[in-house]
């Protein structure tokens, strides 16, 4: 059977990444040898949401204090919260740490390495799951954020931007270029994300620095302006209900006793948009108490 001029391009893509990336990847602590499944797990819940920078130092210091699933499993979530510090939505915190106790109770503190065992734990996703069986165990399954969504879009689709998130379209997507070779598998998987990163970015894309140019259904088209549907933006910050929740996040992180309502009052003028906020942060369980005894994170003094 003859393969048409399109299929030729794509199979070309996945070996052109896996070069470039061998030359051109970021040297990231996930990405060294001997880094554990459980550091590979720890690292990609704290980079959602989060920049690299930001996330090194404190992934460093969280696994030198809890090294595996047992060692967090056997403290409180208070303190797992509290270790966050001000990464950002700190309901991954929780996660983490609920993830880490049936690592502990039901595989024997052994990170799983099947996507539909890693899918089974609280809190992890279809991205984790399949990134920790890819990253950390070498299986061959794709995996997509939205770093590879927006090569995929480019240089397969023609598409400017990826557009809202179709995560079984994506995935048949990356499958079908993925490499069968549990390796290159790996390498294409890292490589894309990086590339979307570092070089195919939102704005200002790096055409010139691509080692994929030439094959970008994209650029072949002339670069055409995206007229799909929008992905979603993140609502802006300041003055912002998240904003809210990271003053009083800091409060009880701060406290080793319940911290008094009175305090809570003083953390910000608008009272229905703290209220509101306090409200959140009980529901999601992240804080615990009472307006009469005291505010505290959950699992420490005021449960």
């Amino acid at each position: 059977m003859q393969t048409t001029g399109n299929e030729q391009r794509r199979a070309s893509i996945p070996p052109r990444v896996i070069a470039w990336f061998a030359e051109n990847a970021r040297d990231l602590p996930w990405r060294r040898p001997g880094f554990s499944a459980w550091g590979t797990l720890v690292s990609e819940i704290m980079l959602q949401q989060t920049p690299v920078a930001r996330v090194i130092p404190r992934l460093e210091q969280w696994l030198a204090r809890w090294p595996t699933p047992d060692a967090l499993a056997a403290d409180s979530p208070a303190e797992a919260v509290r270790a966050w510090d001000r990464l950002g939505y700190p309901r991954r915190a929780l996660r983490l740490h609920a993830a880490a106790v049936a690592i502990s109770e039901q595989h024997g503190g052994v990170v799983p390495d099947d996507v539909d065992a890693l899918l089974s734990l609280p809190g992890i996703g279809d991205y984790t799951a399949r990134a920790v069986a890819a990253f950390a165990y070498g299986k061959p399954v794709p995996v997509v954020d939205v770093n590879t969504r927006r090569v995929l879009a480019r240089a397969v689709t023609g598409l400017g931007e990826a557009g809202p998130a179709r995560t079984r379209a994506d995935l048949a997507t990356m499958q079908a270029l993925l490499p069968s070779d549990p390796a290159d598998a790996r390498a294409f998987n890292a490589g894309a994300m990086e590339l979307g990163q570092t070089v195919c970015v939102a704005r200002s894309p790096k055409c010139a620095a691509c080692p994929i140019a030439e094959l970008c259904a994209w650029r072949a088209a002339g670069y055409p302006e995206y007229e799909g549907p929008a992905a979603p933006r993140q609502t802006r910050f300041e003055g912002s209900d998240r904003q809210v929740r990271g003053l009083i996040m800091r409060e009880l992180r701060l406290s080793d006793t319940p911290v008094p309502a009175e305090v809570i009052e003083q953390l910000w003028p608008d009272s229905v948009q703290r209220e509101r906020a306090l409200a959140g942060l009980l529901a999601d369980g992240l804080a615990i108490g009472s307006v009469d005894e005291g505010y505290g994170l959950p699992g420490s003094h005021s449960g």
